[in-house]
């Protein structure tokens, strides 16, 4: 039971993809102009991540080392497509939302970075909460992102108008909806404001000396750490000169 609630715990809270380790930039930034788009690609990308995880970690004795990327894809990409189907079948308006980005969760780096570097070296129960932690961590960062830009740009959350629109028609005062935030730049305002805030809050709990976790991996400037495992850190430059020391 510790063992689950340590990886629920990581995947929502430690190693949030979204303000941690600043994967899954690309769905993050493009699907969330409203709050029940993020909830709904959030949920699709867990659904995949708990199956994944747990078939990858079955199979992880028997997929040779070789060809363990491709075969890790090809795990993906079938739950990707049930996952497409199921939300074309019975939710048409989700699915035309977020149209070409089901598909794409195939190439999501947050999937393929846990497959790598967690199911396949650890058993099927923790690993399908590992991917059920990454998942809700990834919903709830979607889901806060599409509420922030739709309240602002719509005046609305989940759709319920929330905040009474001004009528110049008839004179009638009320919020004036700031538009660019359901468009492409509004996605980077937001997250740039969160960030900054978690930043600041951190700062606060490191003073009080109860440290966050800070945000690491490629897109902190922290190759090292990616959590992909496949990145050095190294510029090309680097690495060719380490070659010709070899040689």
């Amino acid at each position: 039971m510790n063992k689950i609630v340590e990886r629920l715990h990581n995947g929502i809270i430690k190693e949030n993809p979204t303000f941690v380790l600043l994967l899954g930039m690309c769905p993050t930034l493009a699907v969330t102009t409203s709050a029940i788009n993020g909830l709904g690609m959030g949920l699709s990308t867990t659904v995949v991540l708990a199956m994944s995880n747990m078939l990858i970690s079955a199979l992880r004795n028997v997929i040779p080392d070789r060809v363990r990327m491709p075969a890790f894809i090809v795990v993906v990409a079938s739950f990707v497509t049930i996952v497409q189907f199921l939300v074309q079948g019975f939710i048409p308006s989700l699915y035309a939302s977020l149209g070409i980005y089901i598909p794409l969760i195939v190439v999501n780096c947050i999937i393929l970075g846990r497959a790598e570097s967690y199911a396949s070296k650890n058993p099927v129960i923790p690993s399908l909460f590992d991917g059920i932690g990454m998942g809700l961590g990834f919903t709830l960062s979607l889901t806060i992102i599409g509420s922030v830009r739709e309240i602002l740009g719509a005046g609305q959350i989940f759709g319920f108008q929330i905040l009474p629109l001004a009528d110049a028609s008839t004179g009638t005062l009320g919020y004036t909806p700031v538009t660019i935030f359901v468009l492409a730049p509004g996605a980077f305002f937001v997250l740039g404001f969160l960030m900054a805030i978690l930043n600041k809050v951190r700062e606060v709990q490191a003073k009080k000396g109860k440290p966050m976790p800070a945000a690491t991996g490629c897109f902190a400037g922290d190759c090292a750490n990616c959590s992909l495992g496949t990145c050095t850190g190294k510029t090309s430059v680097d690495m060719t000169e380490e070659k010709k020391n070899e040689e």
